[in-house]
């Protein structure tokens, strides 16, 4: 029996404003489909395959904001769930570097059956939870690697990323380069705190998930990227949940939206 689920969702008892979604949350492979897409361990380790801490901070932001949740259970490497259905890099045949083998020679009947068998039920949960009050704010956590292949180091501990709708993200923005908690957390790390602005990803495309979910609605929303370095235990996950829950809450009361 296949009790595979391609979304996990927390809602028991959660009355808060917020829906922390987390569309890159694991690198599971789904049985069905050739073993680890022909790909070594090791590569389903890095960041192509999934967000790093990106789960781990989704679920306690979420605890932390009393507000539902819900997260991919699937590796972007099958099918990407932030990407529209037309996207061209809906199901990635190269990713930094490394060219995936069971997606190499895809045809459209799979790329169909992936869309109905994981992409499609992810969506009608998520629009499910955003459609649950008419208030609903929408977070989405995402996490950046460090450095590409032969590229510079990043910089950034957080990019906030936005195009369409900065009425949650420009007062963001502002809370989170004065936070006295997040430049004394960068000091720590030898840093100065350095927020990004639509860094190191230019805002959002038609029909990634917050333009599906939240600005074709015209729901408030914000999208965080954290630099996975940051977040790769459960310890730190933790600790930048608890860092970012405070500045979320009062950045979303003081705009009066």
């Amino acid at each position: 029996m296949n009790d595979f689920s391609p979304f996990q969702q927390i809602t028991e008892q959660r009355t808060g404003r917020w829906l922390i979604t987390c569309d890159h949350a694991t690198n599971s492979i789904p049985s069905e489909i050739q073993a680890d897409l022909g790909l070594p361990h090791a590569d389903l380790s890095r960041h192509i395959a999934y967000d790093i801490g990106a789960q781990g901070v989704t679920l306690e932001l979420a605890r932390l904001l009393n507000s539902p949740a819900i997260l991919s259970d699937f590796s972007r490497l099958v099918i990407d769930p932030n990407r529209g259905e037309i996207d061209p890099t809906l199901v990635m045949q190269l990713y930094d570097g490394t060219i995936i083998p069971a997606n190499r020679h895809i045809d459209a009947a799979e790329i169909a059956r992936r869309l109905d068998s994981y992409y499609r039920p992810y969506h009608t949960a998520y629009e499910a939870l955003a459609n649950r009050r008419d208030d609903v704010a929408i977070c989405a956590i995402h996490s950046f690697t460090p450095q590409l292949k032969a590229r510079p180091r990043r910089p950034w501990q957080i990019g906030v990323l936005s195009h369409y709708d900065k009425r949650l993200t420009a007062p963001l923005i502002k809370a989170l380069e004065t936070s006295k908690t997040l430049q004394a957390e960068a000091e720590k790390l030898g840093e100065r705190l350095t927020i990004g602005d639509n860094e190191p990803y230019i805002g959002h495309f038609p029909g990634d998930a917050i333009d599906t979910h939240a600005i074709k609605h015209g729901r408030l929303n914000v999208l965080i990227e954290l630099r996975s370095d940051l977040i790769e235990t459960s310890q730190d996950q933790r600790r930048w949940a608890g860092l970012l829950a405070p500045i979320l809450a009062q950045t979303l009361k003081d705009t009066g939206l």
